[in-house]
């Protein structure tokens, strides 16, 4: 696999909390460079982000992050805002509190009130695998399905841990045909990212692309 294959399977983030418009407009122009599959940032920065660099860059934000127990009313307008000021595409975080509690109803009822808000823009759920057993992230695989979201996505990367390859393949092994898979937590090394898309993995959350260098 290329450094090209894997760059159009990232989604180059930074998310810190301390990040300034330098720090995310360096981000934008080595994505731009690199032709990575998105940069994905604070919502804050979106307007920003399409103001400067247009089309040339497919933007993603973080809605309900890092903590996803924000109700889901304000999850969907967070989401609408956010396309209005030019995001295509939506990472939710899931109500884990809800997901312990059993409650995945209530779930897949959110999951369908951000997928309705986000018509025609990519959707993707993070269920924050280090909270859950097995069965909860199977359960949490149907929810997600059923909800019509386009992909499920294992971390936010603020967690007690990342993303591991057991949970991508067990995703591959209960998501819908129609559900994509996005490995993001802890993924720096070249042959991480390439394992992952070999196993499953559509997209890829990467704080760090070291392995290629941006060039002038």
């Amino acid at each position: 696999m290329t450094d090209a294959e894997i760059l159009k399977h990232i989604d180059y983030t930074l998310l810190k909390p301390t990040a300034v418009w330098a720090d995310i407009r360096k981000l934008c122009e080595d994505a731009v460079k690199l032709k990575t599959a998105s940069v994905c940032v604070p919502a804050c920065f979106v307007k920003r982000i399409k103001e400067e660099f247009g089309d040339t860059l497919n933007i993603c934000t973080v809605i309900g992050f890092p903590l996803g127990y924000s109700v889901t009313e304000a999850k969907v307008l967070e989401a609408k805002q956010a396309i209005s000021e030019g995001a295509s595409e939506i990472d939710m975080v899931i109500n884990v509190n809800a997901a312990k509690d059993g409650n995945f109803a209530g779930i897949t009822k959110e999951i369908k009130a951000l997928r309705e808000a986000t018509k025609g823009h990519v959707l993707k759920v993070i269920i924050e695998t280090c909270y859950l057993n097995e069965d909860e992230k199977i359960a949490l695989c149907n929810c997600v399905t059923e909800a019509g979201a386009d992909y499920i996505k294992t971390s936010t990367g603020f967690g007690t841990a990342g993303a591991t390859f057991e949970d991508v393949k067990l995703f591959k092994e209960h998501v819908g045909k129609n559900v994509k898979i996005k490995a993001a937590g802890g993924i720096r090394k070249r042959e991480d990212m390439e394992e992952y898309i070999k196993i499953g993995a559509d997209r890829i959350g990467a704080s760090s692309v070291n392995f290629v260098s941006v060039r002038d």
